[in-house]
């Protein structure tokens, strides 16, 4: 692995690492709002970027490379509406899957295989995740204002399970 491929990589586990911090303060948000059901969205947001981060945290370990943690800035703590922060969860995924693409182009320039087809599955999480956090804010977008309709996406968000509890649940 270039030296180039594996600082790009230290940072996008800092991109990943930021991207769980940034949920978890959009949870604890929504747990001032006392939308649990939203909050809980949040919280499974969070740990599965911390999965993304440790993912290729890994991969770096296992190429022989090294893993150098960075800073994590802090996210915003405070929103103006449930629809704010939807936004703000939809732009962040649009800037990842931009980042996403920088890191694939260049496994795919270095004719590094093995971090490509690292990034394929990265590419395809991405338009699984903009997919996910497009739909929410149209729905919040339809609800509005209208406390019945943001209580009862509230308590459809509290359905959501991390991947593996919901595949877990189907064996």
């Amino acid at each position: 692995m270039s030296k180039e491929l594996q600082e790009a990589l230290n940072q996008q586990v800092t991109n990943e690492l930021y991207a769980a911090h940034l949920y978890l303060s959009m949870a604890a948000y929504f747990e001032s709002l006392n939308l649990p059901g939203f909050a809980n969205f949040m919280k499974v947001q969070h740990r599965e970027e911390l999965s993304h981060a440790m993912k290729i945290f890994d991969f770096i370990n296992d190429r022989n490379g090294r893993v150098y943690l960075q800073a994590i800035k802090q996210p915003p703590v405070e929103f103006q509406s449930v629809q704010e922060v939807m936004e703000k969860a939809l732009e962040h995924e649009k800037h990842v899957t931009e980042v996403i693409y920088k890191l694939y182009e260049m496994a795919q320039r270095q004719k590094d295989y093995a971090a490509h087809v690292l990034m394929e599955w990265f590419v395809e999480e991405q338009v699984e995740e903009e997919k996910l956090f497009t739909e929410l804010l149209e729905h919040v977008k339809l609800v509005g204002n209208d406390g019945t309709g943001l209580l009862m996406l509230d308590a459809r968000l509290a359905q959501r399970k991390d991947e593996e509890e919901g595949e877990e649940a189907e064996s």
